[in-house]
């Protein structure tokens, strides 16, 4: 028989063995290979202002109409627009009133439209007017300040035209919106029709910014929703057709009324 030191030194022993054969095993090798480091979330940029987009640029365009009275400039434009044509009146340099309408690519496609509506007896005489004969185009040689100059003159050639939606009797002229519209065109560009969509279109700017040309607009509706627009004229100034039985005219943006209810503004050039 062991002795009782020996059983004891076997007994550890064996305890000893189990024990390490219960550990977990160390894999003996090359360590795992392991997939690239997580990429970081790339940083979000800064949110900035949206890049001004000029306004589409107007083709041909046919001019019909010379008239001493107005009533009879409403008259042709209505008869027009009966035709979609989203026909304008305005006061030429000359003094007589005359109407715009269409946006032809050539000066062939607009001669064909125009001498159709003659034969259909809609108009009589009429004038083809040429890109280049835009305030726009001369901007190339003339620079921006003089194309803003050319759409705040071609505004204040409105005031005191009566107003209208849709100018539909000769008691009444232009809306809001057909006003900017008008003289947008008149000098090369085309704006969309509603004062909500020519909101949408343009690039916002504070009223520090404001310069010459600029559209301002106004909430006179409950709620937030575009229902006004102006065409800034320099000097916390703007040109508008204020609403019915009333005439285009000039306001402040001081003014109570307008400085509670101004929206925003928009620019629509570089």
């Amino acid at each position: 028989m062991l002795p009782v030191w020996k059983k004891r030194f076997v007994f550890i022993l064996v305890l000893f063995v189990l024990g390490a054969s219960c550990r977990k095993k160390v894999e003996i090798g090359p360590p795992p290979e392991k997939g690239p480091p997580p990429k970081e979330p790339a940083p979000i940029p800064p949110k900035l202002p949206p890049s001004t987009k000029e306004l589409p640029r107007l083709g041909f365009t046919i001019q019909v109409g010379a008239f001493s009275v107005l009533g009879n400039a409403i008259r042709l434009t209505n008869s027009l627009n009966r035709q979609n044509l989203d026909a304008y009146y305005f006061l030429h340099p000359s003094g007589l009133y005359k109407v715009r309408f269409g946006d032809y690519a050539t000066k062939e496609l607009a001669r064909k439209r125009a001498e159709g509506l003659v034969a259909d007896g809609v108009i009589e005489e009429f004038y083809i007017v040429s890109p280049e004969e835009y305030s726009l185009a001369k901007r190339v040689t003339r620079g921006e300040a003089y194309l803003r100059d050319e759409l705040v003159s071609s505004a204040r050639s409105f005031i005191g035209i009566p107003y209208s939606w849709g100018g539909t009797s000769p008691e009444q002229g232009f809306d809001c919106s057909g006003l900017t519209m008008a003289v947008y065109e008149l000098n090369g560009l085309k704006l969309p029709r509603s004062s909500r969509d020519q909101f949408a279109v343009g690039t916002p700017i504070g009223q520090s910014q404001l310069a010459k040309g600029d559209l301002v607009f106004f909430a006179t509706s409950r709620g937030n929703k575009v229902t006004h627009v102006g065409i800034y004229a320099g000097d916390g100034q703007f040109i508008h057709a204020p609403g019915k039985d009333k005439r285009i005219r000039i306001d402040s943006l001081t003014n109570g009324y307008f400085k509670t209810h101004f929206l925003g503004a928009r620019t629509y050039l570089d």
